[in-house]
C-alpha cells in the first residue's frame, strides 16, 4: 500500500480500543464475526488460513477449538471486504492489509483508503486525496472512520468473550498453558 504521509511520529506505538488488560480481552467467535463483516465462513476460514486476517485473540488448534477475533480484526475484515467489493484483487488486498497489520485501532481508524482499481492508497488528510484526484484518474475511497463508527453501533449487540488468563492465547501452547496456571 502507498502511504502518501511520512508519519513516523506513531511507530511502534500500539493504542487500544478498551482499556482492556492483556490476558482480559473480548473476542468474538466465528458467526459473528463473519456476519459483522458481512462475509462467508468459507471466505474468513481461507483469510485465517492463509495469514490475510487471523485472529489476534485466539486461533483455532484443532477440532472442536473456536477462533475469537478482536474488534480490531473485524475492523480489518470489513474493510478487506469492502476492497473485494470494489473490484481489487486479492493479492493487491493482501498488500494493503500488511501495511495496516501491526497498526492499533485508533491509527487505522484516522485514515481514508483510495484505490484507482489496482493500488490502494493511504490517505490522511483530504489535500492528500485531492492530489490524487488531481492526476485525473478515477478513484474510490473508503473511510475507515466510517466502518470503525458503523461496526461500534453494530457489534455491540452481539455478544463477545472475555478471554482470562487461564484461557488458550495465541502464541502459548497447552504446556505453557499449563505452566501459567500452576505458577499462579
Amino acid at each position: 500500500m502507498n502511504n502518501h504521509t511520512d508519519n513516523t511520529d506513531n511507530e511502534g506505538v500500539q493504542e487500544s480500543l478498551f482499556d482492556i488488560s492483556p490476558g482480559d480481552e473480548v473476542g468474538y467467535r466465528v458467526p459473528i464475526a463473519c456476519q459483522v463483516a458481512g462475509i462467508t465462513y468459507r471466505q474468513l476460514d481461507y483469510w485465517a488460513r492463509t495469514d490475510l486476517v487471523k485472529p489476534s485473540i485466539r486461533n483455532a488448534r484443532g477440532s472442536g477449538s473456536q477462533r475469537l477475533y478482536s474488534f480490531r480484526d473485524i475492523l480489518v475484515l470489513k474493510i478487506v471486504k469492502r476492497l473485494l467489493d470494489t473490484g481489487i484483487s486479492l493479492q493487491n488486498i493482501r498488500v494493503a492489509v500488511d501495511s495496516l497489520r501491526n497498526r492499533g485501532v485508533n491509527d487505522i481508524a484516522e485514515i481514508t483508503l483510495v484505490s484507482d482499481g489496482t493500488t490502494v492508497y493511504e490517505c490522511r488528510s483530504s489535500d492528500e486525496v485531492i492530489d490524487l484526484l488531481g492526476g485525473g484518474q478515477g478513484v474510490f475511497g473508503i473511510a475507515v472512520p466510517g466502518i470503525m463508527k458503523e461496526l461500534s453501533g453494530t457489534i455491540a449487540s452481539f455478544p463477545s468473550e472475555r478471554v482470562d488468563d487461564d484461557a488458550e492465547v495465541i502464541g502459548m501452547d497447552e504446556l505453557a498453558a499449563r505452566r501459567a496456571r500452576k505458577s499462579s
